[in-house]
């Protein structure tokens, strides 16, 4: 019989194979400081494009003293339990309607995190003779949830009507053959890594072809989309078309939690039924006293959404000028896309760091093909023409000199050492 812990310690898997010299540089990097458009990396001032913060909220003043005064008069461990058991209060009930009201549907629930949440939501609503149609390029967490339905999912070419209609109709072959169950699709609303908005309203538009509920992620587009910032859905003009809207409060609200919108019904079928909340303690009473002071600044300062789209399409027009390929977003979420190895990429993030002042994140091989390297840059409320400018002048030299060859021979170093 083979032991377990032997088995693992063989196979630290894709990402952790590379740990002992990517610890604490290029994946587990500490960020200290003040939250905002410049930190401190490794003791150095660095401008900062890997936070979601994108209106700014996270070091607010405003913020920051509704989540004092709330810490200061509930502590961290009000209120105790679960919800459903000894958990609940009114500022959590006012959390929910407040949500609802703004996403324009009739109730909403309140769950402790974004990844956990969807895994839930999908857990709950299919059962074994449901089939579930979801987007290829959907987030880790649908993808998790997808995983664990016991019934047939099918996968659809991201953001490809045609594929999804033939999906579509496997799906429709397979409820007709059993005599029972449905069909959920699940897709986004923005799409995290390359920026691009999901086909909401073209899918929505085939609910008349086909039988189906729809579950939209919306976790980027909640606060940035949409003339109230009510998200994706608002933006295309389908958001009554959404059967059920989710979001996390870990971007725009620069907090923790997530909700999922829709029908009052259907909201009190997951609020009674979803396990991962049912069995866990509810969400802290300063964080969501924090969030509805996040919600009312969200919904009543539009000044912040605004600054956000000026940053993102400055920077993004800067880049498109300069040559690089930022891909098909409409969003503010900035992909670069180059091409180059591992390693190169590896001694290009040192070079930006380390002589631009610039941090942010990459994606390389197991995550992406070999060969291709993303950067992907978040612009924020934050961030300051001067950011802007400094980036896209760092980018721009370091983009000559992978292009030149210069990274191949670079060494390396084994970050661990240096913890």
């Amino acid at each position: 019989m083979a032991d377990i812990f032997e088995r693992l310690v063989k196979n630290y898997g894709p990402l952790g194979q590379h740990r002992e010299r990517a610890y604490g540089y290029f994946a587990f990097p500490k960020l200290e400081g003040e939250i905002g458009n410049r930190m401190k990396f490794r003791g150095k001032d660095v401008i900062v494009w890997s936070l979601n913060n994108y209106l700014g909220l996270a070091n607010h003043p405003d913020i920051r003293k509704a989540d004092a005064d709330a810490a200061a008069q509930f502590g961290l461990a009000y209120p105790m339990g679960a919800r459903m058991m000894s958990g609940n209060s009114t500022y959590h009930e006012q959390l929910e309607r407040e949500l609802a009201e703004f996403e324009g549907k009739e109730d909403a629930c309140l769950l402790n995190y974004g990844y956990q949440g969807m895994v839930s939501i999908i857990d709950v609503l299919c059962s074994r003779h449901d089939v579930i149609v979801y987007d290829a390029e959907s987030h880790a967490c649908i993808i998790d949830g997808v995983r664990l339905h016991p019934g047939q999912r099918y996968v659809f070419k991201h953001n490809d009507l045609e594929d999804f209609e033939k999906q579509m109709q496997r799906a429709s072959s397979i409820i007709e053959k059993q005599g029972q169950g449905g069909i959920l699709v699940i897709t986004e609303g923005v799409f995290g890594m390359a920026g691009d908005q999901g086909k909401l309203k073209e899918i929505i538009a085939l609910k008349d072809k086909y039988d189906f509920r729809i579950l939209v992620d919306d976790a980027h587009g909640f606060g940035t989309l949409g003339a109230t910032g009510a998200g994706a859905g608002e933006a295309q003009g389908v958001q009554d078309g959404i059967d059920l809207y989710f979001s996390t409060f870990a971007k725009s609200m620069a907090s923790i939690g997530a909700f999922v919108a829709g029908d009052r019904k259907i909201i009190d079928y997951i609020r009674w039924n979803i396990r991962s909340q049912i069995f866990a303690k509810s969400l802290p009473m300063p964080i969501t006293i924090g969030n509805l002071k996040r919600l009312e600044m969200l919904r009543n300062l539009p000044e912040m959404r605004k600054k956000l789209w000026d940053n993102a399409l400055k920077l993004q027009a800067g880049l498109k000028e300069r040559g690089f390929d930022i891909g098909n977003t409409d969003t503010m979420v900035t992909p670069v896309y180059m091409k180059g190895g591992v390693e190169e990429a590896t001694a290009m993030v040192m070079d930006l760091r380390e002589n631009y002042g610039v941090f942010a994140s990459v994606v390389v091989y197991p995550v992406i093909p070999k060969g291709h390297i993303i950067y992907r840059l978040i612009p924020t409320a934050s961030h300051t023409d001067q950011d802007i400018e400094d980036t896209l002048k760092a980018f721009s030299e370091t983009k000559a000199k992978l292009d030149a060859g210069a990274y191949k021979v670079e060494a390396v170093p084994d970050m661990a050492e240096a913890r």
